[in-house]
């Protein structure tokens, strides 16, 4: 069975499940749910709760795919409260390759769920640092939002300038919410290469000094990668004259 609770906030819906999931219970009350939900934002932030011993009838695993695969844009973020088991290891098994961010909580701290759920998780920061030298900070886990504002903010920086220079902050930056958010990164990165002159990476993990090195083979400006407690290092050598300084 599926119960579908209204929170009184927009597009925050909370979902029980237990006993024995049917397709009838997917068609009939979540997919309605959520397209209402969808009628009033644009994606949805949705709480799991999973009672106790829950069976699926084939139908209802289908009908879970089918569901998933139409609404695959339409959420935001997803928070599930299970116990230990089968359920909860396959939601973070799959929780890197969905769209939005996913947590797994446990049941007793639905609370904490909730919270997560209403609270920004990350942002971008874009500070100048004099003549063509700009810092853009990234702080936790990172929305397409994020990207749209920092884009914006970017794009009228940039407007009177030839070329600039780039710090980029990931020294608090825990990853992006889903893949669109990487896209939306990729994008921003791809409208504004052409204008780079110089860029200095700043990040304590061992991936972060990875992406450095293979992003140094498409961009045509020299890149550095700096560890965390080089940041002023980094911003040293980003606005030297003499790149061998």
């Amino acid at each position: 069975m599926i119960k579908i609770s209204d929170t009184g906030t927009a597009g925050l819906l909370e979902m029980r499940m237990s006993g024995t999931i049917s397709s009838e219970d997917y068609e009939y009350i979540l997919a309605p749910a959520l397209e209402a939900a969808l009628t009033e934002v644009d994606a949805v932030r949705l709480l799991i709760v999973v009672s106790g011993d829950v069976n699926f009838e084939v139908g209802a695993v289908w009908a879970d795919m089918k569901l998933g695969l139409s609404h695959w844009r339409g959420f935001d973020r997803l928070a599930v409260c299970a116990g230990p088991g089968w359920i909860a290891n396959c939601f973070r098994a799959f929780a890197p390759f969905m769209p939005c961010p996913v947590q797994v909580f446990d049941l007793k701290d639905e609370d904490s769920a909730r919270r997560w759920l209403r609270e920004s998780l990350g942002a971008i920061h874009l500070r100048t640092l004099g003549g063509p030298a700009l810092q853009i900070e990234l702080i936790g886990k990172v929305s397409p939002e994020d990207y749209a504002i920092a884009r914006g903010d970017l794009d009228a920086k940039l407007r009177e300038m030839d070329g600039f220079r780039l710090l980029i902050d990931l020294r608090e930056f825990d990853g992006w919410q889903g893949l669109s958010a990487m896209a939306a990164h990729l994008s921003l990165a791809r409208g504004h290469v052409g204008m780079l002159d110089k860029a200095a990476i700043v990040g304590d993990r061992a991936w972060q000094k990875m992406a450095q090195k293979i992003a140094a083979q498409f961009v045509g400006a020299e890149t550095r990668f700096f560890d965390a407690e080089n940041f002023e290092t980094a911003k040293s050598w980003l606005i030297s004259v003499n790149e061998d300084t």
